[in-house]
């Protein structure tokens, strides 16, 4: 299979948004597929906009999901810099060729100009578009008004069509009369997306550039600069939307969509990495995948056209499955993922006790965050107490039950098993059931009426601690 290059090229003026890290997952999972090379671009020119926080937001939300660049900021490699504010210099190269060629030209129309000619056609015909009449097309150096402000525009063709085989779309046509004199560069030396995006990937030697559908507008106008260069275009994948569960193109007013929420709400990078692949692409049936399952499976041909809307459900039980099987998440990650959310919960975390507890509440926790509260109990010194559950179970009849828990434990051998034989020896003595004690016992040993079983849960806490709760729970339920 052929060495491909890809990248991603967001731009710093914001958080990560999922959206964008589709875009990226695709590109890396066929870098990885194909031993190729995965270049990550901050496309910076819109100043305005752009700041240092957003930019470090983004490598931080990749370096999170574990999509780790092979070129770009930070690592380096023979085609930088990889910031486009620091590339002015090669765009201005490259459209003084094109000028020079006669494939563009300098344009000194002014703003106060074109807005009056936008004006009159607008008044002649309301629903006509504005197209730069091509004023400078045909002016030379010897026109040019030296001192005066000016932008690049590309002469483009107005007869023919640009076509082309998208990997997911198909083959694609598109009139060159659609195209009008693009503006290559403004005034103040800085590149509009279109040139920007197609000097940067000609000379750093992609050959694969796959982004959303919403793209395809700027594909012609990309091949038609690639022509006028003389250059060999790469190949085109573009991806379906993601969409809101209205259909509209998702945005942070219909709910996370941003990587970092979803890493402060505790869900795995790699189930949310599970979900979004599933966006434009499929498996047969197949829905939870590793991720050395995603880079073996992917390939274009399974890819598809149609738009997806962004389920919060689906992707919660996406992270479920992946937080409740080892194999996709083994102990010693799943432990120090959790760590930080049991520490901001003002936890010291043994991590022993943590690796003994996990077992027991990975089958419930849908979320990182989830499995902290469940744990919180076996960390936490003094117990939090639910108001509700000790009034309901933390009554006076418990007191004597859980002094005699604490014999049952003291006496017992404190492995899960060990504890199960002796508490079943004990309900068969007093014609008891588990039923019979296990919340009070519970809201004693955790202070919350929901946690794993008992027996789980004593082990975990140990014998010392077990005893002194049960205790403690007896002296408060004869205080109820």
């Amino acid at each position: 299979m052929a060495r491909e290059r890809v990248r991603f090229a967001p731009s710093p003026t914001g958080y990560l948004h999922i959206g964008g890290v589709r875009t990226a997952l695709f590109n890396w999972l066929w870098a990885r597929k194909t031993g190729g090379t995965f270049v990550l671009r901050i496309e910076d020119t819109d100043q305005e906009r752009s700041t240092e926080a957003s930019r470090q937001v983004i490598l931080d939300s990749l370096r999170w999901l574990g999509l780790e660049w092979d070129e770009g900021p930070e690592v380096g490699g023979e085609f930088g810099p990889y910031t486009q504010m620091e590339r002015l210099g090669l765009y201005k190269e490259y459209a003084d060729r094109l000028i020079s060629e006669g494939k563009a030209y300098r344009c000194y129309a002014t703003k106060e100009e074109l807005d009056a000619a936008r004006a009159e056609l607008k008044a002649r015909n309301p629903k006509a578009e504005f197209r730069y009449p091509g004023w400078w097309r045909d002016k030379g150096p010897s026109d040019w008004l030296e001192g005066k402000p000016y932008v690049v525009r590309f002469k483009s063709p107005s007869s023919g069509a640009i076509s082309y085989d998208d990997l997911v779309f198909g083959h694609v046509t598109t009139p060159n009369a659609a195209q009008q004199d693009f503006v290559l560069i403004r005034s103040d030396g800085v590149p509009l997306y279109n040139f920007g995006c197609v000097i940067d990937d000609l000379t750093m030697g992609i050959t694969l550039v796959a982004r959303g559908r919403d793209h395809m507008v700027n594909t012609p106008p990309q091949i038609l600069l690639y022509q006028a260069l003389g250059a060999e275009c790469p190949k085109f994948a573009h991806l379906p939307m993601m969409l809101a569960a209205s259909g509209e193109k998702l945005s942070k007013r219909h709910g996370a969509v941003s990587v970092e929420e979803y890493k402060n709400g505790g869900f795995s990078p790699v189930a949310l990495l599970n979900y979004l692949v599933r966006f434009g692409w499929s498996f047969g049936d197949e829905e939870v995948f590793s991720r050395a399952g995603m880079v073996e499976k992917f390939d274009w041909e399974r890819c598809n056209k149609s738009d997806g809307k962004f389920d919060t459900k689906k992707l919660a039980a996406i992270n479920h499955a992946h937080l409740k099987d080892p194999a996709l998440t083994p102990d010693a990650e799943y432990a120090a993922a959790v760590t930080p959310f049991l520490v901001a919960r003002g936890l010291e975390v043994d991590a022993t006790k943590l690796l003994v507890a996990l077992p027991h509440v990975r089958e419930r926790a849908k979320t990182y965050l989830e499995a902290a509260e469940s744990l919180d109990p076996f960390f936490r010194r003094e117990l939090v107490w639910d108001d509700k559950a000790v009034a309901k179970f933390l009554v006076p009849a418990a007191a004597p039950v859980l002094e005699e828990l604490a014999q049952v434990v003291e006496g017992a051998e404190c492995t899960v098993a060990g504890l199960e034989a002796a508490f079943t020896r004990y309900l068969g003595d007093k014609g008891l059931q588990i039923k019979d004690v296990a919340q009070p016992a519970r809201v004693a040993l955790t202070g919350r009426g929901v946690s794993p079983g008992i027996y789980e849960t004593i082990h975990v806490l140990g014998q010392a601690v077990a005893l002194e709760r049960l205790r403690a729970g007896a002296v408060k339920a004869r205080g109820a």
